[in-house]
């Protein structure tokens, strides 16, 4: 275990928060195919998020994405923000977490954009600011500055928009960003439009520790996930901010350890060569830290198993996250928990398919989860 002085049982820990994950490159039983078992219609991804709030989340992560990430790229994808507004009317209690991409709208016209959305929804929307991305991602779309500059535009994005959002008038004059007297009325409402921000590298650290409400961490193994809250939590000491941490993971859950891992084997059992290609295109020379972290080698004749019930299969097909904690639900419960003891307070959950598991997880992982916290 990496060399920390945390200690989760000083002082007050903040509630544990539960989240679930809005499949907008589709979904199914098999992934990794060329198409979705299951497309991202507005109609199944609304099924989604309703079936998180019935089963009692506190809020969704929905991602943003250029191409297809799980599939084929060319399958379809559906487009966040809009996505996302439908959602929330759609909805009642639950919270979105929207995942935004700074240098693709004005400043100003995204800070309006969000806080009419926050104003429309009763303040149920975070953000989720995302500087980073694998090789050629960016440039999908046109943006073809360096990994560095964007963690820089991302700094002023986050200023800016936070001084529109008090609602007074603001002159800005930044390398990125310029505003003459933009105003946002109404402002959003208090409570709302909280920062996260995800990253493992120094520079996402160094922006965490100036912004974030909370810093998101893909899973890995404790000992490395321990060292990168010690490096996240002295960022934040810099600036004297309090540090919160969520986590990102998939589950695998079975009736029994074999039955989990058996389910594992068998979501990639239909998984197209021509998809893994394409992921592996991608990965090549990333600058993305978090990205290298999931690719890394497993031992024990299993080049994905990097713990008793730790699986990062899925970035054979995934962007992005591609860890999985496998087990039973006793087994899930008791990894989610030794996260918790290094320090992470909300955990962003996702399986296949994301409908029928949003119930299972929250019957059977969460309580167990919850009782050996408390």
């Amino acid at each position: 275990m990496a060399d920390t002085t945390f200690d989760p049982s000083a002082g007050d820990r903040p509630e544990l928060r539960t989240a679930w994950f809005v499949p907008i490159d589709g979904d199914g039983h098999h992934i990794g195919t060329d198409v979705a078992e299951r497309p991202p219609t507005f109609d199944y991804l609304k099924q989604v998020v309703q079936t998180a709030e019935a089963s009692g989340y506190e809020y969704l992560l929905i991602p943003t994405r250029f191409a297809n990430g799980l599939f084929s790229p060319d399958a379809p994808l559906a487009e966040t923000w809009t996505t996302a507004t439908g959602l929330l009317a759609a909805t009642e209690r639950i919270r979105l977490l929207i995942a935004v991409r700074p240098g693709f709208v004005a400043p100003g016209l995204f800070a309006q954009m969000a806080a009419t959305l926050a104003s429309n929804t009763g303040g149920r929307v975070d953000l989720n600011v995302v500087p980073g991305g694998i090789q050629g991602d960016f440039e999908r779309f046109g943006v073809t500055t360096t990994h560095d500059d964007r963690y820089a535009a991302a700094s002023e994005f986050m200023d800016a928009c936070t001084k529109m959002w008090t609602g007074e008038p603001v002159d800005y004059q930044g390398e990125t960003v310029t505003l003459a007297g933009a105003q946002v009325s109404p402002p959003p409402p208090p409570g709302s439009l909280r920062w996260y921000l995800g990253g493992a590298s120094d520079n996402a650290l160094g922006l965490a520790g100036d912004w974030a409400d909370v810093l998101l961490a893909w899973i890995q193994p404790p000992e490395p996930t321990a060292a990168l809250l010690d490096r996240a939590r002295a960022a934040f000491a810099k600036t004297g901010r309090p540090p919160r941490f969520g986590m990102r993971t998939h589950l695998v859950v079975g009736d029994s350890n074999d039955d989990a891992w058996a389910r594992a084997d068998d979501l990639l059992s239909k998984a197209s060569n021509v998809v893994k290609a394409e992921r592996q295109k991608a990965f090549a020379g990333t600058a993305a830290v978090g990205q290298k972290a999931q690719l890394a080698a497993g031992s024990d004749g299993d080049p994905h198993r990097i713990g008793p019930n730790l699986w990062n299969g899925i970035s054979q097909v995934r962007v992005n996250c591609g860890t999985a904690i496998v087990g039973s639900p006793d087994e899930v419960a008791d990894e989610l928990a030794g996260y918790w003891r290094l320090g992470m307070d909300e955990f962003i959950l996702s399986a296949w398919p994301h409908a029928e598991e949003a119930e299972r997880v929250a019957a059977e992982v969460i309580p167990r989860l919850k009782d050996r916290i408390s």
